[in-house]
């Protein structure tokens, strides 16, 4: 072989080796937007402030209220958007976009909260299945141990 061949082939081996271009920050952003990510976490904290509140029962009011004024999305948003970008690609992210723009994608989008909702549901449920079926189990294992 000659040096041209083997530079051609080393070349050919590291073709396949290059990064592809990452996603720009806008084509996250867009995908957030068309995901309906920021309205979605809006709505995850809504639900999830009643347990919150539970856990800390001695907390004030005034500390709840003050807690969803500092909760502001557009932070996290700009937060996650880098995340994105180093998992997914300018091609993963315009196609995400892509499904997003259509009908399916935005049926998507609308039952999303709900799917969401129901799933938390299914798997409360599931884990306290879990646990009694747990706790059955160790409480006639030392049944049978006495």
């Amino acid at each position: 072989m000659n040096i041209r061949t083997l530079t051609l082939l080393a070349s050919l081996s590291f073709a396949g080796f290059t990064q592809a271009e990452p996603a720009s920050q806008q084509s996250v952003e867009d995908l957030l937007v068309a995901t309906g990510a920021a309205d979605l976490g809006a709505q995850m904290m809504a639900q999830m402030l009643p347990a919150m509140k539970q856990s800390m029962p001695d907390a004030p009011e005034a500390f709840w209220t003050e807690f969803q004024a500092q909760a502001d999305f557009s932070v996290l948003m700009q937060r996650i958007i880098p995340i994105y970008q180093k998992h997914l690609t300018e091609e993963d992210v315009e196609a995400i976009n892509q499904f997003y723009r259509s009908d399916a994608g935005q049926r998507l989008v609308k039952v999303q909260p709900q799917i969401m909702q129901e799933s938390m549901m299914a798997g409360q449920a599931w884990g306290q299945e879990a646990a009694q079926k747990a706790m059955m189990k160790v409480q006639s294992g030392a049944q049978a141990g006495q």
